[in-house]
């Protein structure tokens, strides 16, 4: 009997690796830990089994699942398009007719991946495509960077890939929700490209999603047109080239981002692979939070602009303000770095050598721009360095940098840490934007998370069954009686995904005397069914004093004090 899809998806495909690609995962014991994709958090509680090939958060969110839940939540899509994406990682071929798997979003990942198909074979096959290959030539692109990075022509043709795309079977509704047709006024459809070198964006998994269109030989007053937002595609969540670029970026611990797809092939061109480029949006916050999945060092080539609410300068202090650490690649001359690339190699990694820090980068341009000894000059320095000193995570690292704008700005130190109180602070409550819609996990009591733990431990080691009396069992939620129950009795659990739960949540802690840790956590039940009991009676004590009732509260006073001297035992 064949396996179903999914099945022989999760045969083929190891969680672990499944998972690394997104985030950075550490070896803990007999399973990895990493920090939650899913809620902001500094202590890593997010677990991977490779033995179950499951994960789990026990931090906020409680999330958990198995290798399709977590492609659903990381790519905020359904199940129908996590199983097209694993199977196609997993090399599993699906039925395409299956009406459970030709969603909405396939059909639109189809379009993109053939509209891609065609630009490439018009870069390559047609008169204009070929002068559009020549002009890449002379920018000192070559062949193999425009093959690696699907870099194709679309035709100065009002329905040139429209035709071709609709004589495949998509409708022209299908083609405006990809971004790649436009409907006038008057009703005519035709395509949003035209005359444009291509240059497709890709998602994590490599699928195109999108495009941008570089005018050529044309008198399109537009230099670029990129695809607007669609189901696919969000500028404000997809780096071009992170799909390249994600595992070079965590082997080297640092991601170089530029401002343009050109700059991003220039330089993976020459080696430096672990480049992305922010594709002339501003650098967000969802961008920031993608790259924090691989590494915490940011490399960036940007045109610094010092104003004070500069679109660049707003993402540079948010990404401080998330704890990255920041180095700029100082450009002279109004260059770019593709520019720098095709003109002379050896500057570029000049400038990649010598890096600065983005306070140093700071300071060394503000102390060009503005005299210190002057009022003005001490005002306009401290309107731009104050910002970012502001949203310095590190008490220590800020207090250097407040030691240092000080002694340049000729005033105390405590002056500049009452000026940086008047400062607002970026805004990084948006930045995980899943944690909206993800609800907390239930507090759990102290009684509950011991009860929880208890039963865990002995599942790791059911031996320890027998410390479990039955007055213990007694304070024990249905759920966990039910557990206990089935390792007394052998049979199979009623819940077999709490069983799930509390076993990887057990794996995930190493080193343990499970005998000592459930005899102490035990005792410290025990003691809270004691203090509840103690609360209880000293309620009664205060209405029999009320009451004036001598011998009940004789009674309750006796009671009292044997559960003080239990409490002490």
């Amino acid at each position: 009997m064949n396996s179903s899809p999914v099945e022989e998806i999760k045969n083929r495909l190891d969680i672990v690796e499944v998972i690394g690609s997104y985030i950075k995962l550490q070896k803990a014991g007999a399973n990895f830990r990493a920090v939650c994709p899913f809620h902001s958090e500094k202590k890593p509680s997010f677990f991977v089994s490779p033995s179950r090939q499951t994960w789990h958060c026990f931090g906020g969110c409680g999330e958990g699942g198995d290798i399709f839940k977590f492609i659903m939540k990381i790519e905020g899509v359904e199940f129908g398009d996590a199983l097209r994406m694993l199977a196609q990682k997993a090399g599993v071929e699906l039925q395409k007719q299956d009406p459970k798997i030709k969603t909405e979003r396939t059909r639109l990942y189809e379009i993109c991946e053939l509209a891609c198909k065609f630009f490439e074979r018009q870069l390559e096959e047609s008169a204009a495509g070929k002068e559009a290959e020549k002009y890449l030539l002379e920018r000192k692109i070559t062949r193999e960077s425009i093959k690696k990075w699907r870099v194709g022509y679309a035709p100065d043709a009002w329905q040139g890939l429209s035709d071709f795309l609709i004589s495949r079977g998509y409708k022209k509704e299908e083609i405006q929700k990809a971004g790649l047709g436009l409907t006038s006024q008057k009703g005519s459809f035709f395509d949003r490209f035209r005359a444009r070198i291509m240059f497709p964006v890709f998602d994590l998994n490599s699928q195109p999603v999108g495009f941008g269109g570089r005018v050529f030989n044309s008198d399109d007053p537009a230099k670029y047109v990129n695809t607007p937002n669609t189901p696919l595609y969000d500028k404000s969540r997809i780096l071009y080239g992170l799909d390249k670029a994600k595992l070079e970026i965590r082997k080297k611990d640092a991601c170089i981002l530029v401002e343009g797809y050109v700059d991003a092939i220039m330089c993976s061109q020459v080696g430096h692979e672990n480049v992305a480029a922010v594709s002339g949006t501003a650098l967000t916050a969802d961008q920031l939070r993608i790259l924090k999945r691989y590494s915490d060092n940011l490399l960036t080539a940007f045109d610094m602009d010092l104003a004070g609410d500069s679109a660049t300068k707003r993402g540079i202090e948010l990404a401080q303000s998330l704890g990255f650490n920041i180095k700029v690649l100082v450009m002279k001359g109004a260059k770019d770095p593709a520019d720098i690339i095709a003109q002379d190699p050896k500057e570029w990694e000049k400038i990649m050598a010598d890096a600065k820090s983005i306070l140093q980068f700071y300071f060394e341009t503000t102390s060009a721009k503005f005299d210190s000894k002057t009022p003005e000059g001490k005002r306009e320095i401290s309107k731009v360095l104050l910002p970012v000193i502001k949203v310095i995570p590190n008490k220590i690292e800020r207090a250097h940098w407040i030691q240092l704008l000080a002694g340049k700005l000729g005033v105390r130190e405590e002056t500049v840490e009452e000026a940086l109180k008047d400062v607002k602070s970026v805004q990084t409550s948006r930045v995980f934007e899943e944690e909206a819609a993800v609800r907390p996990a239930e507090k759990k009591t102290r009684k509950q998370a011991l009860a929880e733990r208890i039963v865990s431990l002995i599942l790791k080691e059911p031996k320890n069954l027998e410390f479990l009396k039955e007055y213990h069992e007694a304070g024990l939620t249905p759920e966990l009686k039910s557990v206990v129950a089935s390792l007394r009795s052998g049979e199979k659990p009623d819940d077999a995904q709490l069983v799930s739960y509390l076993s990887f949540k057990a794996e995930t802690e190493e080193g343990l005397d499970c005998k000592e840790e459930i005899q102490l956590c035990l005792r410290e039940l025990e003691a809270l069914d004691v203090r509840s009991r103690m609360d209880e009676l000293l309620c009664r004590l205060r209405e029999a004093e009320a009451d004036g009732s001598q011998e009940k509260i004789d009674e309750l006073i006796k009671e009292i004090h044997q559960l003080t001297s239990k409490l002490n035992t």
